[in-house]
């Protein structure tokens, strides 16, 4: 076998280098989109990881507040129990810190005590300054700073800004935009520690600015962060009295479960394990990852089928001389095995090569894009590469066993050789035909697997409904030949050229079928790419739509998690709705909940309801509340991952409030489930409740967003300036507010949507791509076969442009075939992906919408590329080898 290698099969690469390169290519570049998008999730989750453990430490139990904070009161009472060797108190709080630049960069701000920090997070322990005075650890107004705030401080790029390639975080109310402040001059002296750090910074509370001085230090990782005294930070963030977590070291022996019996916690706070926070995103991005690993082995997928062709096309070249080698005592079993080991070195060599590509793709990509992927699950880390050698190995066995599969048939074509026909040149035997009851059991077995539940939280048995439909869509592919031309065949029966063309495709339905596989599955695939893209847009059109209602959108800030720290005082709404201009004015206030330690927050929308109940996209009529109760309204990720169905008590919204004073006496409040929404913004969940219940319930009058519908005649703009003049009024500073209108929204929302899903045409072009090689290559194999019978038609009189003409009309009946079989399994693909694999992937619907024109135009594109593509490999039909090959057995 290594000898045959050595001589035989190398000659055929010598040879023909190019063709063997591009299927090498089509390996490598499914390997390296595969391995580089594992690569860059799992050093970005591992970076998270180490963040987190930095800064939350290694305590045996954290307390967290469900909602907000908790009473301090609850640490005295913890920090007493006999199990209890250590209680550290911490306050978090999420803000904006003015740039040098004059930019507002998100920033966490960690209230700690220094006194016992160290015992549980060492990374928070503040490290002073040289020269610092070494009470400064307690000194009001002084923060430390971790290394990714120093960088934002020196003017540095930390290259985390977001990519929002994913869905828009459009929140219910007033969209999110980016629409960056206008510079702030509340300048505060930069000088000195070091050439490019300043000694004071400023940071935002409310519609303010405090300025605060840097003291030093924290060793900690991750995205900007400035520690602080505990109550230094709870006189900094006028939260006076309140915590947000207690980190528990217990004393050996101490049971967790007999110590929060005898804690007796009220039910708004939580207790769970370390990691629990790398746990919930490493959750949440899941299926964001997987789903990005199938769509690159959709590469992979295709490449399969070029290493097909490029094989039947060098077996088909190499018949005569598999034939001789078989005379001279070849088997059959050993000339199956040379042809296996052929695209097994195909496959090994695009696999190191697509491994090598995908480790400089995975740390190009974690350099300029951070390691969210434009999901905006890891979103302030800038990840180092992490090489992973097994998952290296996992691929590239991935990229050879592709190879392989793409071998097998064209392997056993060589080793099914009628070793006396061939050597007389009379062709390769025909495929055997195949039941219909296969493709009959394949494709039910594909719409059983589609309505089956997901497996984890992940839409696996989806993943296989497409396999299966596929597959058994392919293996269909002669009975449909048949079905076609059998009713053609008599409609042509008196035409020369036609009547050529289409029974060929009759007579040799299977040569035909395997022919137009790649093109079937290529086309399939761009089909449901097409109409999932095209639908999702569609939806997050009408959306887009009736979520904004009013015509000027005024926000506090449009980062994540900054919702309880930057706000908007009720005294400057007030002055907003009195402005001339301003017709309506609505507000909204967005709370993140922790109802479950293992699962992402959700996020609590408090918006004023009744007519704005329009504005929300409900999914069917919302249901009376019962008296006595409280309305809210869930996205459709809290009726798949907590359950809470319309009609029903939602019990943990209840626990998130806690007593609350009614009719004289504490009680729970009871949240009845009015009806379920679209929600595309936000995966983890969202709740929206009457602002007036909510204020009710928690005494919080502030709010997040504005919505303000305009007079007739107003101008927009002249609006915006008055309600910046408030602000400056209200707080002294500029450009603390984010405007936008509805059309900007919708038009950058859109417009980030498209650039997301850009990379989907370009996987459809190479798939195409890839099968209309594979009808080239089957056809210059279909050639050397026929060589004597395009000779017999040319002895008969037909000319050089009428056997053109005849090759083709085959390769346009082949190629029409295909591309209907490819329209219809693409229809079929793409319920599965609209209905089944986004709802359990992403917990939202949307509605199927089928661009006709768009589809049509696909496949007419590739009926003419396939026409033309057969053409030029029949060139060769007409040449003079062909005329002489029928004097061969003179």
């Amino acid at each position: 076998m290594r000898a045959l290698l050595t001589t035989f099969s190398w000659q055929e690469l010598r040879h023909h280098p190019w063709r063997n390169a591009a299927a090498v290519l089509a390996v490598m570049l499914g390997v390296a989109l595969a391995f580089s998008v594992h690569l860059i999730n799992a050093s970005a989750l591992s970076e998270f990881s180490s963040a987190v453990r930095s800064v939350s430490g290694q305590p045996d139990l954290e307390l967290r507040a469900v909602r907000g904070s908790f009473d301090e009161a609850i640490f005295a009472r913890v920090a007493t129990q006999p199990g209890v060797a250590l209680a550290s108190p911490v306050l978090e709080a999420q803000t904006l810190m003015l740039t040098p630049q004059g930019q507002r960069k998100p920033l966490r701000v960690v209230g700690v005590d220094a006194l016992v920090v160290a015992g549980v997070a060492p990374a928070l322990m503040p490290v002073p300054a040289a020269g610092a005075d070494r009470f400064a650890l307690f000194a009001p107004g002084v923060v430390f700073l971790n290394p990714a705030a120093q960088a934002l401080l020196a003017g540095a790029s930390t290259s985390s800004a977001r990519t929002d390639t994913g869905s828009p975080r459009t929140d219910a109310g007033s969209p999110r935009t980016d629409t960056g402040p206008a510079r702030t001059d509340a300048g505060s002296p930069r000088t000195g520690m070091g050439s490019t750090r300043a000694e004071s910074i400023q940071l935002q509370v409310g519609q303010q600015l405090r300025t605060v001085h840097v003291g030093g230090t924290v060793s900690a990782g991750g995205a900007p962060l400035a520690v602080m005294d505990i109550g230094a930070a709870q006189d900094l963030l006028g939260r006076g009295g309140e915590l947000t977590r207690i980190d528990l070291r217990l004393r050996p022996g101490t049971s967790r479960a007999a110590l929060l019996q005898a804690l007796e916690l009220p039910v708004d706070i939580t207790a769970s394990a370390p990691g629990d926070a790398a746990q919930r995103v490493s959750n949440l991005s899941r299926a964001y990852r997987v789903n990005l690993t199938v769509l690159a082995l959709v590469a992979l997928f295709t490449g399969a089928f070029l290493v097909f062709s490029v094989l039947s096309l060098s077996v088909a070249r190499r018949a005569q001389q598999f034939a001789l080698l078989g005379v001279l005592g070849l088997t059959a079993r050993q000339r199956l095995r040379l042809v296996l080991v052929e695209s097994g070195l195909l496959g090994l060599l695009g696999s190191a090569a697509g491994i090598a590509l995908g480790s400089g793709l995975a740390a190009l990509a974690l350099r300029l894009l951070g390691g969210d992927l434009g999901g905006g699950y890891f979103a302030g880390a800038t990840p180092a590469l992490q090489w992973d050698g097994a998952a290296a190995a996992i691929y590239g066995a991935l990229g050879v066993l592709a190879a392989l599969v793409g071998g097998w048939w064209p392997a056993r074509a060589a080793a099914q050789l009628p070793l006396a026909q061939t050597l007389k040149g009379l062709g390769m035997s025909a495929p055997l035909a195949r039941s219909g009851w296969l493709s009959v059991a394949l494709l039910a077995a594909g719409g059983l697997m589609a309505l089956l539940p997901p497996v984890a939280g992940l839409p696996l048995a989806a993943y296989l409904s497409v396999g299966l439909l596929l597959v058994g869509g392919i293996t269909a592919l002669p009975g449909a030949v048949a079905l076609l031309y059998d009713r053609l065949a008599p409609r042509v029966a008196h035409r020369l050229l036609p009547l050529l063309a289409v029974e060929r495709a009759r007579r040799v339905r299977q040569s035909a079928a395997v022919a137009v596989s790649g093109v079937v599955a290529a086309l399939s695939l761009a089909v449901a790419l097409t109409v999932m893209v095209a639908s999702f847009r569609h939806s997050m059109v009408q959306w887009l739509d009736t979520m904004l209602p009013a015509e000027l959108y005024v926000r506090s800030s449009s980062a994540p998690g900054t919702t309880d720290t930057v706000y908007l005082d009720p005294a400057l709404v007030q002055g907003v709705a009195r402005l001339p201009g301003v017709a309506r004015l609505g507000t909204l206030r967005i709370v993140p909940l922790q109802l479950d330690p293992a699962r992402p927050s959700v996020a609590l929308i408090a918006r004023a309801l009744g007519r704005a109940l329009e504005a929300l996209p409900l999914v069917g009529e919302p249901l009376p509340v019962p008296a006595g109760q409280i309305g809210i309204y869930v996205s459709e990720a809290m009726v798949d991952v907590y359950g809470a169905r319309p009609g029903q008590a939602f019990s943990p919204l209840s626990e998130a409030f806690g007593p609350v004073v009614q009719t004289g006496r504490p009680q729970s409040a009871t949240f009845f489930v009015a009806g379920v929404w679209r929600d595309y913004a936000r995966q983890g969940g969202s709740i929206v409740m009457a602002q007036a219940d909510f204020e009710r319930l928690t005494g919080d009058t502030r709010s997040n967003d504005l919505a303000l519908w305009l007079q007739p005649g107003a101008d927009a703009a002249q609006v915006q300036a008055q309600v910046r003049q408030l602000a400056r009024e209200a707080s002294g500073g500029d450009g603390l507010l984010e405007f936008s209108s509805a059309a900007q929204i919708r038009a950058t929302s859109l417009r980030i949507f498209d650039r997301s899903f850009a990379v989907t045409y370009w996987l459809q072009a190479v798939a195409i791509a890839i099968g209309l090689f594979g009808v080239a290559a089957n056809f210059s194999a279909q050639v050397l076969a026929r060589r004597k019978e395009f000779g017999l038609l040319a002895h008969l009189g037909l000319t050089r442009r009428q056997i053109l003409a005849v090759v083709a009309g085959e390769g346009a009946a082949w190629t029409l075939i295909g591309s209907l079989a490819g329209l219809v399994l693409g229809l079929a693909v793409s319920v599965v992906l609209v209905h089944v694999v986004n709802p359990q992937s992403f917990h939202w619907t949307m509605e199927l919408a089928l661009p006709w024109l768009r589809l049509l135009a696909l496949c007419a594109a590739v009926v003419v590329a396939g026409t033309v593509t057969a053409w030029l490999a029949g060139r060769a039909a007409a040449g003079k080898d062909a005329v002489l090959a029928v004097k061969e057995d003179w």
